[in-house]
């Protein structure tokens, strides 16, 4: 029996305590048959094992045989030693808890693949947080945390963009989100989940009285639809904008990826110039005005007027300006 196939059926018995055949067939995808003969190897290899006879009966491990991880590939060794983030876990107050069950992985490993998991950890290194931004602070993140744990309702004192800045909220705390080294709690008011950013949360109160999660509810696929529905409510109109070979291939690392996906999808065939017309989406034209400045001279706005207009007066507002030299202070 391979030393996989062995972790596999002794870890739903770890976990669960007693199964009968059938369920473990079910768990395993095999037949009761092959069960069977799983059990007998087992017990002929000095497993604890115990298999109770009758209607309520199965097979069981003797209490407090743990198996050590020696069925692991390496693959899923080198997988497990990257899943630890140490900075998200830190923000959790999680980051003892980490290192202390990295040291018990490293320790149940056999020889070989304790080093090559010390090897994967000097040559990849995970940062979460996103470039040209500090980190949030987040002083109630794992009150929050505790709080999505343990299904318990919050009151937080929430400073937002719109007026008034400063609301109270009573919240049902479903998830936490960590996106580009950013916090987001994911939370239903009043039946509408709503997404909240942890770092503007300025009081926190956890209360006694418990809720219950929808059933069905889906973290990641609710962050996924919440995302595609935040850019179409953003992204109001549409810029038609022509761009030199250099300033496309670059876009990239210049606008946000909504941007620079709308215009590698829309690029037309390269003109007399060697220009490429695109049409890329546009939160309002201020908002637009900032974003192009950034792109220089090697992009034109063709349409629409109001932009191209804003864009004209931004230049030549900005070409007086330099056209004087600096004021003495």
């Amino acid at each position: 029996m391979r030393a996989s196939r062995l972790l596999s059926v002794l870890l739903p018995l770890q976990t669960r305590g007693r199964m009968t055949a059938q369920q473990l067939a079910d768990e395993l995808e095999v037949s009761v048959r092959t069960v069977y003969r799983d059990m007998e190897s087992l017990a002929a290899a000095g497993v604890p094992l115990y298999g109770d006879p009758g209607h309520d009966g199965g097979y069981r491990l003797v209490d407090g045989y743990r198996t050590r991880l020696t069925g692991l590939t390496g693959e899923e060794a080198e997988a497990l030693s990257l899943a630890g983030l140490p900075g998200p876990a830190a923000d959790l107050g999680l980051g003892t808890v980490l290192a202390a069950a990295q040291l018990k992985l490293r320790a149940a490993l056999p020889d070989e693949l304790r080093d090559r998991t010390g090897e994967i950890r000097q040559r990849f290194h995970l940062d979460t947080a996103g470039w040209y931004a500090e980190t949030d602070p987040t002083p109630h993140l794992a009150a929050v945390a505790d709080a999505v744990w343990r299904q318990q309702r919050i009151r937080i004192r929430y400073r937002r963009w719109k007026a008034p800045q400063e609301v109270a909220r009573t919240l049902e705390p479903y998830g936490l989100v960590l996106k580009s080294g950013r916090w987001y709690l994911i939370a239903a008011r009043a039946e509408l989940v709503r997404t909240y950013r942890i770092s503007q949360i300025l009081r926190i109160q956890i209360l006694q009285d418990h809720f219950e999660r929808p059933p069905g509810f889906d973290l990641a696929r609710h962050w996924q639809s919440y995302l595609a529905d935040f850019d179409a409510r953003r992204h109001q109109g549409d810029a038609v904008v022509r761009l030199s070979p250099r300033i496309l291939k670059q876009l990239q690392d210049l606008v946000e990826p909504a941007v620079a996906r709308a215009a590698r999808n829309s690029a037309g065939p390269p003109g007399p110039d060697g220009r490429v017309q695109v049409v890329i989406p546009t939160e309002s034209v201020d908002h637009a005005v900032g974003m192009l400045l950034r792109l220089g001279s090697e992009a034109e706005v063709v349409a629409p007027t109001e932009l191209r207009d804003r864009m004209t007066q931004t230049i030549a507002a900005l070409a007086d300006t330099y056209r004087h030299p600096p004021t003495a202070v």
